[in-house]
């Protein structure tokens, strides 16, 4: 994942990305904030975006490279630091936190980017893994495979943004909200916004813009199980 070059747009999504998982998060210390979950709906396509966006961005068939060894090292410590401040939180939780679905992502993103028998191979991990850890995974085999189609997006702008749309509707189908209510505005809303998350993505990475952002680095990889650690903190004390 080079760093030489800052892409403002990029930075943007993942600043998005952060600040609605935030207020998603925020359920857990005002109940009656249950609407916010809607806008949580946003997050996890986002920082999917982010992963197909680094790996759009490196060149094809140089899957072996010490950028990639230490993305996947970064994204493998924190799937294991975010585990005890998620469980924390949302102890009656069925999944896992995220990261294991990101990084999942992440492998099969490059396996669709650097093809060859390689890239066949990961890729085919990446899924066979997914499969496997179905009902553990959070957002399912569905949420794995959204990095790739958003890579998929990227290079090919056009109808092909349906791709991720559909995959991010499926990803969220399992939640309890669509799964067990009747469709009805809250429901709606949460299965609009879950569709139209991937293309809002995707119009902001492609949008021509001239603007300065604070850079999201490595640091961004503490905010996941910061915040986690930070509500239940308050959330105790309260």
């Amino acid at each position: 994942m080079s760093e030489q070059v800052r892409d403002a747009n990029l930075d943007l999504i993942k600043w998005l990305a952060m600040l609605t998982m935030l207020l998603d998060h925020l359920r857990y210390l005002w109940p009656e904030t249950q609407w916010l979950f809607i806008v949580g709906r946003l997050a996890f396509p986002l920082f999917c975006l982010g992963i197909a966006a680094n790996v759009a961005r490196s060149r094809s068939g140089e899957l072996y490279t010490d950028d990639n060894v230490r993305y996947l090292g970064w994204m493998a410590v924190f799937s294991v630091i975010s585990e005890l401040p998620y469980r924390l939180l949302s102890s009656d939780s069925s999944t896992l936190n995220v990261m294991p679905s990101l990084m999942l992502g992440l492998l099969i993103a490059w396996g669709a980017h650097h093809r060859g028998r390689d890239g066949f191979v990961l890729a085919l991990a990446g899924v066979a893994v997914s499969v496997l850890l179905q009902e553990r995974l959070m957002y399912g085999v569905f949420g794995a495979l959204l990095p790739a189609a958003l890579l998929l997006a990227i290079q090919r702008p056009g109808p092909v943004w349906l791709l991720p749309a559909v995959l991010c509707l499926l990803a969220n189908s399992r939640n309890r909200w669509i799964a067990e209510w009747e469709l009805q505005p809250y429901t709606l809303l949460i299965v609009v916004t879950a569709f139209a998350a991937p293309l809002l993505g995707l119009w902001l990475l492609h949008r021509p813009g001239h603007f300065r952002i604070w850079p999201v680095k490595r640091w961004g990889y503490w905010f996941y199980p910061g915040h986690l650690t930070a509500l239940h903190v308050i959330r105790s004390l309260g």
